[in-house]
């Protein structure tokens, strides 16, 4: 699959642009695991043209990354094209325009997903994009505003036709927000459009490498992106991968590794802001890692974790959890596995 001239390789797998999530350390841990293309967090056009510092500084790339596509969100089309150019300057290898955004602080405003209320704008905005810089656009969206207007058949026809090199259909309405399952039937009636050449990704409930496989097999995409199950989890990527190419199978990350990720996003975090304000950004990432959910009798750990103050008390709270709660749980289910088979024999 290729982005204007960026080849990305049969199958590839994306990072999803996530607000609070996909930061620099985020992207580079999830390049490393397999994701084919990394996406930062959403760039407001109006912050970044009023120098907004917290804005400016997801424009930061490291060249390990890429390829890397920032993406930006607004309602109105000069401040979109003069956002633009300030982020082709950050030398991004793609710029992508958000119009799937649902959340009610963007969408509410006319802007991400709040454009499929406003298809002759998105499209103005789109051109206006395409002709202002010189590096490939994409556009991520859904399959329309709510059940009675999924456009996205039609919209993706005239976005194509407004230049874009490629476009991300998350599988849901902006009325659904993420409630019930994506609608992938709809995002492979978008690929089986004959007019449609530029690729289209997947994305929406690609939890499990199974669910990737048959994104492709099934549905006929040309990528997919994975989202919210990156979140605490960054070796998905790797597990989808090698899913997706069963003639090289990889060994999967042991636990140990896994929990050296997550300390190293810790580490990272804080590096890259400060202790206090480093731990509340990880939080995020530790509340929905698999590696802490369902543990019995965890709760009061768990509290523990998500309020640790300091990176010593977060990292010996982690070191507990790794090598105290888990192996004991590991013996427990062995010597149940023994009784239960003893009980076996005696039938």
């Amino acid at each position: 699959m290729k982005i204007g001239d960026i080849d990305l390789g049969e199958r590839p797998v994306m990072l999803a642009p996530m607000e609070d999530v996909t930061d620099a350390s985020f992207r580079l841990i999830c390049k490393e695991q397999g994701a084919d293309m990394v996406y930062t967090e959403f760039v407001s056009a109006d912050a970044l043209i009023r120098n907004i510092a917290a804005t400016t500084r997801k424009l930061n790339i490291n060249s390990a990354e890429r390829p890397v596509a920032i993406q930006i969100y607004g309602r109105d089309v000069d401040p979109m094209v003069e956002a633009a150019r300030i982020v082709e300057a950050a030398n991004p290898d793609i710029l992508d325009i958000n119009f799937g955004c649902p959340v009610k602080k963007v969408a509410g405003k006319g802007a991400g997903a709040g454009m499929l209320r406003d298809i002759p704008r998105m499209l103005e905005i789109t051109r206006a994009v395409v002709d202002a810089v010189r590096i490939p656009v994409t556009v991520k969206t859904r399959l329309g505003w709510d059940h009675n207007s999924k456009v996205i058949v039609e919209l993706a026809e005239q976005l194509q036709d407004c230049g874009i090199k490629a476009l991300t259909v998350h599988g849901r309405t902006r009325s659904q927000m993420y409630t019930g399952e994506a609608d992938w039937e709809m995002i492979a009636r978008v690929k089986e459009n004959p007019r449609l050449t530029i690729p289209v990704i997947g994305n929406g409930d690609i939890t499990t490498p199974q669910a990737a496989v048959e994104a492709f097999a099934r549905y006929g995409v040309d990528g997919v992106m994975v989202g919210r199950a990156s979140i605490g989890a960054p070796w998905i990527f790797r597990d989808i991968k090698a899913a997706l190419d069963d003639t090289a199978p990889q060994i999967p990350l042991s636990l140990a590794e896994k929990f050296g990720l997550l300390r190293r996003q810790i580490s990272e975090s804080i590096e890259r802001i400060d202790e206090y304000r480093g731990i509340l950004h990880i939080r995020r990432h530790l509340a929905v890692s698999p590696l802490l959910k369902g543990i019995p009798n965890f709760r009061d750990t768990r509290v523990a974790i998500l309020r640790a103050s300091t990176k010593d008390e977060l990292m010996d709270l982690l070191a507990h959890v790794q090598h105290d709660i888990i192996p004991s749980l590991d013996e427990r289910a062995l010597h149940n596995e023994i009784n239960n088979q003893n009980q076996i024999d005696l039938i």
